[in-house]
C-alpha cells in the first residue's frame, strides 16, 4: 500500500537528479534554483558556460548541489553528452526540464531558412532528443522519471505580431507532451508541460525593447514574475503528481482573455 498521508504533497526532492536546459538566464535560472533548494542535484545546461558557473556558485552558496553542463541545443552529440556528464557526477537523471527556447521575432514570409532551422532545432528537436535519451536510460535502469516541457501561451493564441514559427514550435511541444506521455506511461515516466503567459525574462525584455511595453494591455496590466511558476514546477516533479501525465498547465494570469 502507498502511504497517502494528509496532505498528499511534498516538495522534498532529496535524492533526485535534474537537468534544466536554458539554465543560464530567464526562467531556467529560477527553475534550477528552485529544484536545488528542494534538495535535487541539478545539472545546468546552456551554451554560455561562464553564466552557468555563476548560477551554480549561487546554488552552492545556498547549500545546494549544481553542475554546469555546456550544451549546444543544435548538436545531438552535445545533448547526449550532457546526460553522460551528469550521470558520472550525480547519478541517473530522473527530472528533465525542457526549458531552452529561442524566439523568431520575424514575419513568416521574411524568415531565412537558417533561422527556421535554428528555431525548430532548439525549440522542438532538442527537447525531443533529450526526452528520448532520458527515457532510454530510465527504462534501462527500471526507474521512474518526470519530464516537464515548457510550452507557451502562444500555443493557444497568436495575434499575428510576428512570431508565427515560435507559436508553431510551442504547439509542437504541447503535442510532444501528450504523445510521449502515452509512449512511456507503462515505464512510470510522467510527461507534462507548463504553458506560461508573459513573464519578466531576458527574452521578454528583448521583445519589449522591440515592440514597447505592452503590459498595460493585459487583463491585470502586469507581467508575471518567474517565482509564480515555482508551485506548478514543483507539483509536476514531486510525488504529488504521480497520477498526472500528458497534462498542459496554462499559467498566464488570464492573459489569453480578450479585454
Amino acid at each position: 500500500m502507498i502511504d497517502y498521508s494528509l496532505p498528499n504533497f511534498s516538495t522534498d526532492l532529496t535524492g533526485r537528479v535534474a537537468l534544466v536546459t536554458g539554465a543560464s538566464a530567464g526562467l531556467g535560472v529560477r527553475f534550477a534554483e528552485v529544484l536545488a533548494a528542494c534538495g535535487a542535484k541539478v545539472g545546468l545546461a546552456a551554451r554560455r558556460l561562464e553564466r552557468l558557473e555563476k548560477v551554480a556558485a549561487r546554488i552552492r552558496d545556498s547549500g545546494g548541489q549544481a553542475l554546469p553542463v555546456q550544451m549546444d541545443a543544435t548538436d545531438a552529440d552535445s545533448l547526449v553528452a550532457s546526460f553522460d556528464k551528469l550521470e558520472h557526477e550525480f547519478g541517473t537523471v530522473d527530472i528533465l526540464v525542457n526549458n531552452a527556447g529561442i524566439p523568431d521575432a520575424m514575419r513568416a514570409h521574411k524568415m531565412p531558412v537558417e533561422l527556421i532551422d535554428r528555431v525548430l532545432a532548439v525549440n522542438v528537436r532538442a527537447p525531443y532528443i533529450l526526452s528520448c535519451e532520458m527515457a532510454r536510460r530510465l527504462i534501462a535502469a527500471k526507474k521512474p522519471g518526470r519530464i516537464v516541457n515548457i510550452s507557451s501561451l502562444a500555443h493557444y493564441r497568436y495575434n499575428g505580431g510576428g512570431a508565427a514559427l515560435y507559436a508553431i514550435s510551442k504547439t509542437a511541444i504541447a503535442r510532444m507532451t501528450e504523445t510521449l506521455s502515452v509512449e512511456w506511461v507503462r515505464n512510470n515516466i510522467n510527461v507534462n508541460a507548463i504553458a506560461p503567459g508573459s513573464f519578466r525574462t531576458e527574452m521578454m525584455d528583448g521583445m519589449i525593447s522591440r515592440v514597447g511595453d505592452f503590459s498595460k494591455s493585459l487583463p491585470r496590466e502586469r507581467l508575471g514574475d518567474p517565482a509564480q511558476l515555482d508551485s506548478t514546477l514543483l507539483y509536476l516533479v514531486s510525488p504529488s503528481s504521480e497520477f498526472v501525465t500528458g497534462a498542459i498547465i496554462r499559467v498566464d494570469d488570464g492573459q489569453a482573455a480578450d479585454r
